[in-house]
């Protein structure tokens, strides 16, 4: 059951939002699911409420999809306050400290720095996160005025970019790996330069192959109705997975939870996707996206030379 004039595929979707900045990402979800009357939404990355950009909702069956979607990549634009740190290294927090910029700051010097951010990285998260310490949101602890000595974790950064440089304030865009906080790699790069830093915009522009250029923005969606073109269709959500298409004997074989016969380097019984352009053919165990002329059927794994059904969606 939908809500009067809502659009919402069969078998469900991706749903690109535009979110914008003050609400929190789960404001949205619930926006979303007012709108189109479904329950069953989730979405794959938390932005802060600060922060603006995209949001890709899964909507129906295809939330069992967001396993795959987590660690995919992110695109984001940003801009940074030198001289002032704040507790939640962003524009919200309390000012901490206050620095003059001095007169040898220079364009070259904050380039050459935003680059050693570029590689893997080890990174300190924010004490204002939602990272989980004995169990309880680092956010509310922060806000007692608890500080705990928090490890850093591994992340990537593929690439960072100075985009303008107006002093005190700085923009860059960056793609990272998931788990990476901006706000962090600002407040880093303000003490690498010995001023101190803090984030005053973000906006995520995209996810994986996902741009936000493409997104519903958020005020339509609080409103509704949307339409067909603001939906990710469920083979898509999964595109960036290798992707094998197999005839309707196969396809049911799957859907009744049977393995079928796969070499692990090409699959004899099927019509298998082409790789794309720099793509690796998956190993043993990795997450093969199965498709038949219905569309997604789910994804499968390949294990002892079969296709073996691992998370298939309800029809």
């Amino acid at each position: 059951m939908t809500a009067e004039g809502a659009v919402v595929p069969e078998g469900g979707g991706a749903l690109l939002v535009d979110k914008p900045e003050g609400p929190t990402s789960h404001d949205v979800v619930r926006w979303a699911r007012r709108s189109l009357g479904v329950r069953r939404i989730g979405h794959t990355g938390t932005l802060d409420p600060f922060a603006s950009g995209l949001l890709v909702l899964l909507v129906g069956p295809v939330t069992r999809l967001a396993e795959y979607l987590l660690a995919l990549p992110k695109r984001y634009e940003a801009r940074a306050r030198l001289g002032i740190r704040t507790d939640t290294h962003d524009a919200k927090g309390k000012t901490v400290s206050v620095q003059d910029l001095g007169a040898e700051l220079t364009q070259q010097q904050i380039e050459a720095e935003l680059a050693t951010f570029e590689g893997c990285v080890q990174q300190v998260p924010p004490q204002f996160s939602a990272k989980k310490v004995g169990g309880e949101r680092m956010y509310k602890r922060a806000r007692r005025g608890d500080t705990v000595r928090l490890p850093p974790v591994d992340v990537e950064i593929f690439e960072i970019r100075l985009t303008d440089f107006a002093l005190p304030e700085i923009g860059f865009t960056m793609v990272c790996s998931s788990g990476t906080y901006v706000r962090a790699v600002a407040r880093d790069l303000g003490d690498a330069l010995g001023v101190g830093a803090h984030l005053t915009a973000l906006r995520r522009t995209a996810v994986g192959g996902f741009s936000v250029d493409r997104a519903v923005p958020g005020e339509v969606l609080r409103e509704g109705p949307l339409q067909a073109a603001h939906w990710v269709e469920p083979a898509a959500v999964v595109g960036h997975l290798r992707t094998i298409r197999v005839e309707a004997d196969a396809a049911l074989d799957l859907r009744q939870g049977r393995a079928i016969p796969c070499s692990e380097e090409a699959d004899p019984g099927s019509d298998e996707t082409e790789p794309r352009s720099g793509e690796a053919s998956p190993g043993i165990g990795d997450p093969v996206a199965v498709i038949d002329e219905t569309g997604l059927i789910g994804i499968a794994e390949i294990r002892n030379g079969h296709l073996a059904p691992k998370k298939i969606l309800t029809l």
